[in-house]
């Protein structure tokens, strides 16, 4: 017998929590019931610590994938409660997709998607977009709490969260939450700390940013489309994959 259907948790209580450190979670996609957690240790990627590896470098660079920001919110979130190889089972419960979805109706969460790049216009008429890839997590004041990401593709997902990086260094932002560590995140530079000293780092980081991450990404997209005279720091070249490349090596 399935659990009765229940409303999406409110806007305000899912920010509160945000802000007061702690998330929902469920035990299983079909369980309306929600519990809050509160790590005893957090995960972090201080944005100046960002490993991009060679690799990874060659990859963004060579836009292998179309990147978009919150063209597909509903569909990453879906893709990200999808059951995968050693864990059939997905914390991210109907109710917690709906709960999210609404908060990012509402302009408090967003998505970053990587799409399959096809080789001309012939091979695109009549294909549907594939989503390859992409991450989904909560914004508010300077800070983005990365809560999933999958990839469907080799490195789509670490593509996503370069992007988000880079996105969130030219917007201002200070703090990218990454809740529990793993050795994946460790890799790219994520550092782990108490959640006294991740309190300290949200009260760090309240204010406004400098610009949303909406208006970071169509700044990178105007200056490769030379809509608009680059930076020095953008002067390398004119795809997004290379600007966004560029605009991390400058301090990485």
């Amino acid at each position: 017998m399935h659990s009765p259907v229940r409303p999406p948790i409110p806007i305000e209580t899912l920010l509160l929590a945000y802000r007061s450190g702690i998330f929902p979670m469920a035990d299983a996609r079909d369980d309306s019931d929600i519990f809050w957690v509160e790590p005893r240790d957090r995960a972090i990627l201080p944005l100046e610590r960002f490993r991009l590896s060679t690799s990874l470098r060659k990859t963004v660079r060579a836009d292998r994938y179309i990147v978009t920001l919150d063209a597909a919110f509903e569909d990453v979130i879906h893709a990200c409660a999808q059951p995968r190889l050693g864990h059939p089972e997905t914390w991210i419960s109907d109710r917690i997709a709906r709960s999210y979805i609404a908060l990012h109706e509402a302009g408090h969460a967003h998505s970053v998607e990587c799409w399959r790049v096809r080789a001309n216009d012939d091979e695109n008429a009549g294909h549907k977009p594939e989503l390859l890839g992409g991450l989904y997590g909560v914004s508010f004041d300077r800070v983005f709490c990365g809560e999933s990401m999958f990839a469907r593709a080799d490195n789509a997902s670490k593509v996503a969260l370069t992007w988000l990086v880079a996105l969130m260094k030219r917007a201002g932002y200070q703090l990218l939450d990454c809740q529990f560590m793993t050795d994946h995140l460790a890799s790219l530079g994520a550092i782990e700390m108490p959640q006294r000293m991740y309190m300290q780092a949200l009260g760090r980081a309240r204010g406004k940013p400098k610009i949303t991450l909406m208006e970071a990404y169509n700044a990178f997209a105007k200056c490769a489309e030379g809509e608009v005279q680059p930076s020095d720091a953008d002067r390398a070249s004119t795809s997004p994959g290379k600007l966004i490349a560029q605009s991390l090596t400058q301090t990485s």
